[in-house]
């Protein structure tokens, strides 16, 4: 027989959580309550909020790796408290994040020999590498131009208007112009004739996207490159080119392996990759790797003794965790190239393949509803970006806003300029967006627009003048009729006086 034992004392903790009085009275929201309370409470008060936040397998908007496997979860964990930059202490640590990088250097045709260890560094994301890449370009300039006794007080770099707001960022920060190639509708994308024909002899370097964010679409890097050394051997200069591969690292050397893009083009210096996105790891990892040393100036990297030993360090930041280095070494030796065994195929190679299939299914199902006009590529990063063929009743940003009801986030946004009057939406395809998911997202599209066609059509913003004039001139119009209305009334009540 089980004998149950009563508790004594105050210790809330073992009661009921919510039937706490911790969860019946409300919490001050910006500033640290006098009182601590019971961790079961606390626990049940912050969870409850987070089910108010979207779920993130259903989040369509972000390239973010939001699944991995449960092994590599357990390795997350059990290294969670592992600060990254104590290379003495976690020399391990230090030695999987070397060779994350040399594994991605050879991923992307760094020029290396048999015993050459690669030039890189892991970073919380490619915001970072950017940064870092940027400041390594605007150090080997300023040297330039100081040894040639010219002035190096007004950098410059080129890139599309399409690149991410990281770029902007790093102009601002470190006081670079930002020279920008203006887009054009139905090309979302740098024309690279256009952007060398911006360089100048204060250029940096000009940035190339693999994988733009408002389309997927890669820039032709390849191109990019002979034209610009073919201006180079005409100027004298020496203008480089810069990778940001954030979302397309990952996929072309698997998908497009023939694609040059990479270290194999002479001007390529540097490239950076975002291992949260398509490298298949939780948010807060990225790299940038460097073709030779030489193109990362020493005088950037700093050299510190008081956690151990010594210790080179380039990086905006200086504490980090240890855990997403980890995953990343996990996924790139758990899935390697390609791996094929009976009925099972893995491998980064076999997962890109299918996320592109699954954007194929996508951009038919879409196709088929006769709506909508695809603006994305089949060639790229595997996402599908379209728009109305017919924005008159209602709009791409409705859409967005209604599938939120069946749990689909879908951004909507405009373009840049000079193609700012294009409105897209757009679904990024990772690995956790199986095909079932894919045919189920159009149903809900479907019904969407059935919903809104039911609807009366929206008012454009050129017509909202011209609606308060027109409610404006109503409104004059009822109030002169009630006027009329009473003149008579009163006229005719005259009338009638003195009569028996």
């Amino acid at each position: 027989m089980v004998l149950s034992h009563g508790v004594g004392g105050s210790d809330e903790s073992v009661h009921s959580t919510f039937a706490s009085r911790y969860v019946r009275t409300s919490l001050p929201r910006f500033r640290m309550p006098e009182q601590s309370i019971p961790k079961e409470a606390a626990y049940q008060i912050i969870n409850d909020e987070l089910m108010l936040d979207g779920n993130p397998r259903l989040n369509l908007a972000s390239f973010v790796t939001t699944w991995m496997e449960p092994e590599c979860d357990k390795l997350i964990q059990a290294s969670v408290n592992k600060n990254y930059v104590d290379m003495d202490e976690y020399p391990v640590t230090t030695e999987l994040q070397n060779r994350c990088v040399n594994m991605i250097a050879h991923l992307f045709n760094a020029p290396l020999g048999d015993s050459e260890t690669a030039v890189g560094v892991g970073t919380v994301g490619s915001s970072e590498a950017i940064m870092l890449a940027g400041l390594a370009f605007k150090r080997r300039w300023q040297n330039k131009m100081k040894a040639a006794g010219k002035p190096c007080d007004k950098p410059n770099i080129v890139t599309g208007a399409n690149v991410q707001v990281c770029w902007e960022k790093f102009a601002r920060y470190f006081e670079v112009e930002l020279k920008e190639v203006k887009l054009s509708e139905g090309y979302y994308v740098m024309d690279p004739q256009k952007a060398v024909d911006m360089v100048d002899e204060n250029t940096i370097c000009v940035a190339a996207i693999l994988g733009s964010t408002l389309n997927g679409e890669f820039e032709d890097v390849k191109l990019l490159n002979d034209l610009l050394m073919k201006k180079n051997a005409e100027t004298g200069w020496d203008t480089p080119i810069h990778v940001d591969a954030a979302s397309g690292g990952f996929i072309a050397p698997f998908l497009y392996p023939e694609l040059e893009w990479d270290f194999r083009l002479p001007l390529v210096k540097s490239i950076n990759v975002s291992g949260h996105k398509y490298g298949l790891v939780y948010a807060g990892i990225g790299w940038c790797i460097w073709r030779t040393k030489e193109d990362l100036p020493e005088e950037l990297i700093f050299h510190i003794n008081y956690l151990g030993a010594d210790q080179p360090t380039f990086t905006l930041n200086f504490s980090k965790g240890s855990s997403q280095v980890i995953a990343q070494y996990y996924q790139l030796i758990r899935l390697g190239f390609e791996k094929r065994v009976p009925k099972l195929m893995q491998g980064y190679k076999n997962i890109m393949e299918n996320c592109q299939e699954n954007a194929m299914v996508l951009k038919q199902g879409l196709e088929k509803t006769g709506k909508f006009n695809i603006v994305s590529k089949d060639n790229g990063v595997p996402l599908v970006a379209f728009s109305l063929k017919d924005s008159s009743r209602h709009n791409e940003f409705e859409i967005s806003d209604f599938l939120r009801r069946f749990g689909w986030i879908v951004p909507a946004y405009t373009m840049p300029p000079d193609a700012q009057h294009v409105t897209v939406l757009r679904v990024v395809i990772r690995e956790d967006f199986s095909r079932t998911l894919a045919e189920r997202l159009v149903l809900d599209i479907e019904k969407v627009l059935h919903e809104l066609d039911g609807l009366p059509a929206r008012v454009p913003s050129g017509d909202l003048a011209a609606l308060a004039a027109a409610e404006a001139s109503q409104k004059m119009d009822k109030q002169r009729e009630v006027i009329s209305l009473w003149k008579r009334a009163v006229l005719a009540k005259k009338k009638t006086n003195g009569v028996c």
